[in-house]
């Protein structure tokens, strides 16, 4: 090492907050506000405070940061990374945090409760600011208390009734419906919906909410209140035993409605090995909009809730709440139909 890296190292080590705040010409709290990224900084007052950090070569210590109870960084806790949804969350989480000085940890549960509990008692222990929970598992209750010690926005998650923390969700009631809706406008009245088994079924769920529109829409349109909804087992290979039962059926519907698209593109992919044409035989809308919909080889109608969008909100949310504020709010975004080949109007289709 030279010795100007020394006296560089050395200048370093001595360099804290007051110090950028001196070489700025502001105050100490005017580059704190900078570095969490507080709402109204005026680009000037954040361009002075870059250019200090910068030319001091400031690092701030994340272990000072915590025990002063403040360590900017955000815990993201997913429940099932192969969902191909939650990248587009992720993003929009990174969107939003990467001008500020907050980072984002990423844990992975399975869906159990011990895991997803004991995993967000470490980000606790590791006095990280905040927490975004996707789609978690546990009941509202537990989620509460952990609420109680550090705060939490919960994405995929509807419990408007709850008080001590924030929820962040698509209208999943809404998209079902637009789902429906896009379905009779092709023509299609002999509609089903495949969704997931009962375990995953409980009112907060998006699930359960997707299920409650696809039956309301049904309702409305007069084919009845109690809707057919085949269930599907969450692990293969009973997952993909179900779907081949569900395409082989003698009284198969002439249109599906998929929960997700994690089960849309898999039940695309056994029609096509079993010979049942998408759309001509069987009409297929999918929920999630993800990137594998788009492609020419799958070419998948799906609800789009806007992953990005819901992430970014989540942060924005969570980042307020952190900076002070009370009072639960609980957020609900649009979702809407993209349409594509699995959803083309048919001249045959039944009860048109």
């Amino acid at each position: 090492m030279s010795i100007d890296e020394k006296k560089r190292l050395q200048r370093n080590d001595r360099v804290t907050i007051r110090t950028v705040a001196t070489h700025a010409g502001v105050s100490v709290a005017a580059v704190s506000k900078v570095m969490r990224n507080a709402y109204g900084v005026s680009e000037a007052l954040r361009a002075k405070v870059t250019e200090a950090i910068e030319a001091l070569g400031y690092r701030p210590s994340r272990a000072a940061r915590g025990l002063r109870g403040r360590s900017f960084t955000i815990g993201v806790l997913l429940i099932d990374i192969r969902n191909p949804f939650l990248p587009e969350v992720i993003a929009g989480v990174n969107g939003v945090l990467a001008p500020s000085h907050y980072q984002a940890m990423i844990g992975v549960s399975d869906a159990r409760v011990q895991l997803e509990t004991s995993l967000i008692e470490s980000m606790i222990d590791y006095k990280m600011d905040g927490l975004i929970l996707v789609a978690p598992r546990l009941p509202s209750e537990i989620i509460a208390k952990f609420a109680v010690e550090i705060p939490i926005v919960a994405v995929g998650y509807h419990d408007a009734g709850a008080t001590a923390f924030d929820t962040v969700n698509a209208d999943d009631q809404r998209g079902a419906e637009i789902a429906v809706e896009a379905l009779l406008a092709c023509g299609y009245r002999d509609i089903e919906m495949l969704s997931l088994g009962e375990r995953e079924g409980h009112q907060v769920s998006v699930v359960r909410q997707r299920e409650i529109g696809f039956r309301r829409a049904m309702q409305r349109s007069g084919l009845g209140s109690s809707a057919p909804i085949t269930k599907i087992p969450i692990a293969p290979p009973k997952r993909e035993e179900t779907m081949r039962k569900f395409l082989s059926r003698k009284n198969r519907p002439r249109a599906v409605f998929c929960w997700s698209d994690l089960d849309a593109i898999t039940l695309l992919s056994l029609a096509m090995e079993m010979g049942v044409r998408v759309p001509e035989d069987l009409a297929v809308v999918g929920y999630d909009n993800s990137s594998t919909a788009a492609l020419g080889l799958v070419n998948l109608a799906s609800i789009d809730q806007s992953g990005r969008e819901l992430g970014q909100v989540a942060t924005r949310t969570l980042i307020s709440r952190i900076e002070g504020r009370t009072g639960a709010e609980h957020i609900l975004q649009i979702p809407s139909l993209v349409g594509r080949n699995s959803l083309t109007r048919s001249s045959s289709a039944s009860g048109a």
